[in-house]
């Protein structure tokens, strides 16, 4: 429930995880492929699609917005990217993304619904031009020539976290800056994508590394109980107290405390917490006594807090003074190039570098086969599913990605990699389809399914260890 780390000495220690890179041209040589890596980390920017808005209907006739980010905010809340005056717009009623030069549409839970050249959407992508219809506002979006440039960090590392694809030096490039000041973080990503590390990273690079790390995990304790977890109590104060205890922003003085699932605390809670980051100050439960902090606080979320604020179950106030900076952790689907050198990681992490099984492990026809599977539970059903292969020693069954699983005509391209990782996946999917195929088809039989594929019954075992099928 709560953990109390000083790490401070770990600030330029051991590596835990994230992400490298994937090349894919498993034929060059590790030289080679270092050298492409420095070559990628010299570029300093990434551009998006550049697009302006443009309110043709409402009480804001004429006002525009032209992007300046991946990801702008439209609402009524102060924070919004583009703040209409509108009561019929929730306080965040969508955001448009730009990514791989398109551009998409999110409903973020609004009240009244978003429209999309007079399609009702919750998620969609945007043509050239088009016309958002928000409440009684109506927007024009159109794509414009020019580009955001978008900072991308040098460092393939960031305290405990390793990474070298383009959306991991985003993420760098923003901690970074985050890690110089003391401003209010709040990280979100999926479950699994490393949030925790991400927080902890921020603290090792700051000036309170030589401070405490806190963690409090606002799911893990029972609500009634969490009061007392995060600011203390006093003997007596309620049934069971039977000494004075400090909490974890006592705990935390002079270092970080990390909240995590911040979007489970429970709604009485809130203001509590609101009061402890305006005032900077706490009171322990029991006493009328406050007692000044010096804490930096950061929290995470696997939930759509915008979505929370506009159903009501997450407080307007406390988001606002949460997300003075926001951290997206993008889903290890989105960076499959970083897997080789997560898999590397991993493999340090957990003691097994030099096991003679890690070199199947490091194999690149089975680190493709990596690639292909969605991870819905991201680095920590990686690392479970690296554990396994250790433990069995061999390579375990891997579910497929859903695009692997369709016949390969009708399979879509990747147009986001280059061509010959492209290729590359698309060879290891349709391979493992023909295999998993010609098993059925022979009831399991692997003689059998090796003479109707007219190759040697050892080679046919080969690609099944390698597909993770046997």
């Amino acid at each position: 429930m709560l953990a109390n780390v000083n790490r401070g000495s770990a600030r330029k220690g051991d590596r835990l995880m994230l992400r490298l890179r994937m090349s894919g041209e498993h034929d060059q040589g590790p030289d080679a492929r270092a050298t492409q890596a420095v070559d990628k980390r010299h570029e300093p920017f990434e551009s998006i699609q550049r697009f302006r808005l443009l309110v043709r209907r409402g009480s804001q006739v004429g006002a525009e917005l032209t992007s300046a980010a991946e990801r702008t905010v439209i609402g009524t809340h102060p924070s919004c990217d583009l703040v209409l005056d509108d009561s019929t717009v929730s306080r965040f009623h969508c955001e448009i993304v730009s990514s791989h030069g398109r551009l998409e549409v999110r409903d973020l839970g609004s009240l009244n619904g978003t429209t999309l050249n007079g399609v009702s959407v919750l998620r969609a992508h945007v043509p050239r031009s088009g016309v958002l219809v928000l409440g009684n506002t109506e927007l024009q979006i159109e794509l414009r020539s020019d580009a955001v440039q978008l900072p991308l960090s040098e460092r393939g590392t960031f305290g405990r976290m390793i990474g070298e694809s383009r959306e991991m030096r985003r993420v760098f490039s923003v901690l970074e800056r985050v890690a110089r000041g003391d401003a209010t973080v709040l990280i979100e990503g999926e479950t699994g994508t490393g949030k925790e590390l991400a927080a902890e990273s921020i603290h090792l690079e700051s000036a309170r590394c030589d401070g405490p790390f806190v963690v409090v995990d606002c799911s893990a304790v029972p609500s009634q109980l969490l009061e007392s977890e995060l600011f203390g109590h006093e003997r007596g104060s309620f049934t069971g107290a039977s000494s004075a205890r400090a909490g974890a922003f006592e705990l935390a003085q002079g270092g970080t405390i990390f909240l995590d699932e911040i979007g489970e605390l429970a709604l009485d809670l809130q203001p509590k917490l609101l009061r402890v980051l305006e005032s900077k100050e706490i009171k322990r439960v029991g006493t009328s006594t406050f007692t000044k902090i010096d804490v930096r606080v950061i929290s995470a979320t696997n939930r759509n807090l915008r979505s929370e604020v506009n159903e009501k179950r997450f407080r307007s106030d406390l988001y606002y003074r949460l997300a003075v900076v926001e951290v997206r952790l993008p889903p290890l689907r989105d960076r499959a190039d970083d897997i080789p050198g997560l898999v590397e990681g991993l493999l340090e992490k957990l003691g097994a570098a030099d096991r003679p099984e890690a070199d199947t492990l490091r194999d690149p026809g089975f680190l493709a086969a990596l690639s292909l599977h969605p991870w819905p539970g991201n680095v920590r059903e990686l690392r479970n599913y690296i554990d396994r292969c250790l433990t069995l020693r061999e390579t375990a069954p891997m579910p497929l990605a859903g695009d692997a699983q369709a016949p390969v005509e009708d399979a879509p391209s990747d147009i986001s990699v280059p061509l010959k990782l492209a290729r590359t996946r698309w060879s290891h999917a349709f391979e493992r389809r023909y295999l998993v195929d010609m098993l059925a088809k022979h009831d399991g039989n692997v003689s059998a399914a090796a003479r109707a594929a007219e190759i040697d019954r050892m080679y046919f075992y080969r690609l099944l260890w390698r597909h993770g099928l046997r």
